[in-house]
């Protein structure tokens, strides 16, 4: 994963472009995989991990119905993540990351390891939909960090 985080932020520089997280089940993984590469500072603006449906609502502005009506595992809630964190960081990109890390808090139609990641850049955004079927925490973490990175370098060509 590191040779990716490297790719990622070197792209970022050459391309002079900003970068900003909202975390939620990722606890700061992706923040960190990010920053624990030399020149991070360059492309690095903001990482929030904001884990409660209070943070979402409080700093990120996701609506109390939006979360209320989809939970705050959902396309919507992630949508909404990160067009606010956009708003709220100025960046070039921005990425918004919900889920289900486990290895307890799933239901049938939201399992554990049910992940969904935004994108934004630009007039552009894009939220994916994943399912990890490990059923160990920190892989489905690491599983969602690597999808998000993927998605970023996607952005970036």
């Amino acid at each position: 994963m590191k040779k990716l985080s490297q790719k990622v932020v070197k792209l970022l520089n050459k391309k002079r472009l900003k970068i900003s997280l909202a975390e939620s089940c990722t606890g700061g993984l992706l923040s960190s995989k990010i920053t624990s590469i030399s020149g991070s500072s360059k492309v690095f603006t903001l990482g929030l991990v904001t884990y409660s449906d209070q943070s979402k609502i409080k700093i990120l502005k996701v609506s109390k119905n939006i979360i209320k009506k989809y939970g705050s595992v959902s396309y919507e809630t992630c949508f909404s993540m990160v067009k606010n964190l956009n708003k709220l960081s100025k960046t070039d990109i921005s990425v918004s990351i919900t889920g289900i890390a486990g290895p307890k808090g799933g239901l049938k139609n939201k399992p554990v390891g049910l992940v969904f990641i935004g994108i934004k850049k630009k007039n552009k955004t894009l939220v994916r939909k994943y399912l990890f079927k490990a059923r160990k925490r920190t892989l489905i973490q690491r599983a969602s960090v690597n999808k998000a990175l993927h998605l970023i370098l996607s952005f970036l060509k």
